[in-house]
């Protein structure tokens, strides 16, 4: 859980860029891949990410525009589009976290699908919901035939690149 706006700040800038690193590498041709036909697209997975940031956050009384049509809007067929969607999310997110909250309201509780939670701990859940949803893009990504861009460290490309041999 956050305690301190600065605190979400440097996570959220963090994750978020690592995120819009994912999303800037999709293409239009990658958006339809699935890892079985009954689960979610690489497109649907990017959508739902871009949408999330205003459906969850919204419910704690935070005010920013959401992407148009909000979060039942159907996925965009452009890569750049979702992209670009995603990048408007992100900044209008911590936009409205820096102009709108202060530390104590990170302590302040809000319903969140049937329960209560300190907004600190909201903003947690939706850098942790990121992440998860980030993991199995990349595996699609890969699938895909895309280049994975590096979130935590180096690639098995940027390895090559280097000059050394990636563990298998």
């Amino acid at each position: 859980m956050f305690t301190s706006v600065e605190q979400f700040t440097a996570s959220w800038s963090h994750e978020s860029a690592s995120t819009q690193r994912v999303m800037d590498a999709l293409t239009d041709a990658s958006l339809s891949q699935k890892i079985t036909p009954d689960h979610r697209s690489l497109g649907q997975l990017a959508w739902h990410l871009t949408t999330t940031v205003h459906e969850m956050m919204s419910r704690t009384g935070l005010e920013f525009q959401p992407v148009e049509g909000g979060e039942h809007a159907p996925a965009p067929a452009s890569a750049q589009a979702i992209a670009d969607a995603y990048r408007s999310q992100r900044n209008a997110l911590l936009e409205a976290v820096q102009a709108q909250w202060k530390d104590a309201d990170l302590t302040r509780t809000s319903s969140m699908y049937g329960e209560e939670w300190p907004n600190g701990l909201t903003l947690r859940v939706l850098i942790q919901h990121e992440v998860h949803h980030r993991g199995q893009m990349t595996v699609l990504m890969r699938q895909a035939g895309l280049r994975v861009p590096d979130i935590y460290g180096p690639t098995r490309e940027d390895w090559i690149e280097r000059g050394m041999t990636p563990l298998v």
